[in-house]
């Protein structure tokens, strides 16, 4: 790794495991502190002992994105501990599956509260931190390719919050250029994670239409976030990059 974040602040949430911890080790490997926030303490105390030799530092924060006042303290945390911040990555999320027709209204309530609303809020605070530092920074937000295409039934609530994150990510990023602080998305396609796992989801069957043949890896996806949050994406604001192995295109 290139050591590029090195002195760099930076938040990631949803960070113990799958797509947030392939974020947090490429975030440690370059040189950077971040702060992994998670609701799951013990995974996520088991991410950072992964990372303990560094070059960069990982502390922990245990915390639900979902509420309100979240935000405020992980961003007060970061620079309590780092002195500042500079990137945060809003990668917490969920995908309860149910088909609409049987959907509970706590399920969307669920969904919501989680996926875009935290993510606001978190984006928010962020944003004032960045903008009273005064140099700038960047906020990342991890979307999915079901912002723009459903890949399956029973993911209405998750494909309508991703698509809010695509949406969100535009605004705030018209609304933050005057203080140098970029804002993009990154839009997942099938990543193997834990959750997806558990989930029972067939990646089998998602890789045979995939054109590059094969689901991705959190690797993947942190290359992406990487180069948002490095100066070689300085003039990139407003947009999602798609990280789909060609998904998209069938």
């Amino acid at each position: 790794m290139t050591g590029r974040m090195t002195g760099k602040a930076a938040i990631v949430t949803g960070g113990a495991l799958g797509i947030g911890f392939g974020i947090v080790r490429r975030f440690v490997q370059e040189g950077a502190g971040v702060l992994l926030v998670d609701l799951n303490e013990e995974a996520a105390r088991a991410a950072a002992g992964k990372l303990a030799a560094g070059p960069g530092r990982v502390e922990v924060y245990p915390a639900d994105v979902g509420s309100e006042e979240t935000g405020e303290k992980v961003v007060a945390r970061c620079v309590e501990v780092f002195g500042g911040l500079d990137i945060l990555v809003n990668n917490a999320g969920i995908f309860p599956q149910a088909p609409v027709l049987k959907m509970a209204p706590e399920l969307l309530d669920r969904v919501y509260r989680v996926n875009l609303k935290g993510l606001v809020l978190t984006a928010k605070a962020a944003a004032l931190q960045m903008v009273a530092q005064g140099r700038g920074g960047r906020i990342i937000n991890i979307a999915s390719i079901d912002a723009f295409r459903p890949s399956m039934v029973g993911l209405a609530a998750y494909d309508a919050s991703k698509g809010g994150v695509v949406m969100f990510t535009k605004s705030l990023a018209l609304e933050l250029a005057p203080h140098n602080i970029t804002v993009n998305a990154v839009a997942p396609g099938a990543i193997y994670t834990e959750g997806v796992a558990e989930a029972g989801v067939s990646m089998e069957e998602f890789a045979k239409r995939i054109p590059l043949r094969r689901v991705g890896k959190p690797e993947d996806i942190a290359g992406a976030v990487a180069f948002l949050a490095s100066t070689d994406a300085e003039y990139i604001t407003g947009e999602t990059i798609v990280v789909d192995g060609g998904a998209l295109l069938t």
